[in-house]
């Protein structure tokens, strides 16, 4: 049965990343905002889904795998991530591809905190 999670899941977020890539604007430029902005928000709902689980302990087992090895670990994109900056770099943008880097781990840290805080708090509201 968590293999069936975890697919289901996954497919779930693949799309959900497919309809990121097509539906959002993509501006002009080398910054790969589209992956940018799918792990800065798979961040932040890996915090609210955290928080949830802190408050749900029955989250912590079949709904982890569902919806954070599932979903989120189908949406957020870590290889692109990896590729893209690759890619920076070989076009002797070195930079732009330092930034992505620390920017994509910082501000994805601090959308998971913010995400964890925010949930937590209204939970005990």
């Amino acid at each position: 049965m968590n293999w069936l999670l975890v697919a289901a899941g996954g497919a779930i977020g693949a799309s959900l990343r497919y309809g990121a890539g097509v539906w959002l604007i993509k501006p002009n430029g080398f910054f790969p905002w589209t992956t940018w902005w799918v792990n800065v928000a798979g961040c932040f709902l890996a915090g609210v889904f955290f928080a949830w689980s802190q408050k749900y302990p029955v989250l912590q087992q079949e709904g982890r795998l569902f919806l954070m090895v599932g979903i989120l670990g189908g949406f957020t994109t870590f290889s692109s991530f990896g590729l893209e900056t690759f890619q920076l770099l070989k076009q002797g943008h070195i930079g732009l591809a330092l930034a992505y880097v620390c920017t994509s781990v910082i501000v994805g840290v601090m959308a998971l905190a913010i995400g964890f805080y925010v949930l937590q708090y209204m939970l005990k509201a």
